[in-house]
């Protein structure tokens, strides 16, 4: 009986953090890309922040808690912005 009560706890904890996404977009290289892609995502409601880094071409959202971005919906903003999602990694 603890065990399950522990699990489900935790369970519950989980479900309640914050979700980090990091996307691997490939075209951005400038200050402006990156602002574009920050400026639509932040229209997103689930969205907590996001960071842009040209160095490594890594888009990160975080979202809020009790919140997600389905991967579709991640790929579509980007693709239609002009660039080409690489790779989605959740954390």
């Amino acid at each position: 009986m603890k065990f399950i009560i522990m699990t489900f706890i935790f369970c519950l904890g989980a479900i309640a953090q914050a979700a980090t996404i990091s996307v691997t977009v490939n075209g951005m290289v400038c200050a402006m890309c990156a602002q574009g892609i920050q400026k639509k995502f932040k229209k997103l409601q689930e969205v907590q922040n996001i960071k842009v880094d040209l160095d490594t071409k890594i888009v990160t959202i975080q979202t809020k808690k009790e919140s997600t971005i389905d991967d579709q919906v991640i790929t579509k903003i980007i693709t239609e912005a002009g660039y080409i999602v690489k790779g989605i990694e959740r954390k």
